[in-house]
C-alpha cells in the first residue's frame, strides 16, 4: 500500500495501515462478473475524465502564465515574495481590475473569505468562520500568504504571532492573508509594486533584526 500511494503521488495525511485497515473492513459488495466489469468500466471512465481535465489545466496555467505580463497590474501582484507566475495570476484574477468595485481593503478581505464573520444578538456575540466568499479567491490568497512566510521576515513574524496566540495552521495562514490584502490593497491602488522597504511594519522589523545584531 505504502509504495502504490507514493508511485501515485497520495498527498493525504492517512497512513498506508490506516487505509488498508478501512479497505479491509469496509463491508462487501455482491460478487459477480457482470457487477465487477461494470465498475472497472465506470472506474476506467472516471479516470479518463480526469485525465482530460488535468491536461486542459496544464494547458490553462500555460496561458495564464504567457499573458500574464500583457496585465497593466501584472507588475504588482508579481513583486510580492514567493507570488510565483501562476499564483500571481490566480489572485490578480479573483481580485480583479475594477478600483471603484471595492470600499477598502476590507471589503476585499471579506470577498476573499481571510476575515472572520461576527454575529451579535443581545449581549452574546459569536466570530466564525467565513463560508459565503469567493472559494478560488481564498485558495489563491491563502497560498500566497503561506509561501511569503518563507521568503518575508514581516509574514514570518506575523503567522508566528497567530500561531502564538493559539489559532491552527489554517486559520493563522488566514490572519496572515489578511495581513497582506491590506498591503497590497495600498500597492493596487496607488499602482505601485511592492517594495519591502516601503512597507513600514516590514522595514521596521528589518532595523530592529540589524540592531540586535
Amino acid at each position: 500500500m505504502a509504495a502504490f500511494l507514493t508511485k501515485h503521488g497520495y498527498c493525504g495525511r492517512r497512513p498506508p495501515a490506516q487505509l488498508l485497515t478501512r479497505l479491509r473492513a469496509a463491508p462487501p459488495g455482491l460478487c459477480g462478473t457482470v457487477e465487477v466489469e461494470a465498475r472497472r468500466d465506470a472506474v476506467l471512465a472516471l479516470v479518463g475524465v480526469l485525465r482530460a481535465l488535468l491536461a486542459a489545466i496544464k494547458d490553462l496555467d500555460r496561458s495564464v502564465v504567457a499573458h500574464l505580463g500583457e496585465h497593466p497590474d501584472a507588475e504588482i501582484f508579481t513583486s510580492l515574495p514567493r507570488s510565483g507566475q501562476i499564483n500571481a495570476a490566480q489572485v490578480l484574477a479573483e481580485w480583479g481590475d475594477c478600483r471603484p468595485a471595492y470600499a477598502d481593503a476590507e471589503a476585499v478581505a471579506c470577498l476573499a473569505g481571510a476575515t472572520p464573520v461576527t454575529k451579535q444578538s443581545g449581549k452574546h456575540t459569536a466570530v466564525s468562520f467565513r463560508w459565503a466568499c469567493n472559494k478560488r479567491f481564498r485558495q489563491a490568497i491563502c497560498t500566497f500568504a503561506d509561501n511569503s512566510r518563507h521568503a518575508s521576515p514581516w509574514a514570518a513574524k506575523v503567522y508566528a504571532d497567530a500561531l502564538a496566540r493559539g489559532h491552527d495552521h489554517p486559520h493563522a495562514v488566514r490572519v496572515l492573508a489578511r495581513a497582506w490584502i491590506r498591503v497590497i490593497w495600498r500597492c493596487w491602488i496607488d499602482q505601485t509594486p511592492y517594495d519591502p522597504a516601503k512597507h513600514g511594519a516590514a522595514h521596521k522589523l528589518t532595523e530592529m533584526a540589524t540592531t540586535a545584531a
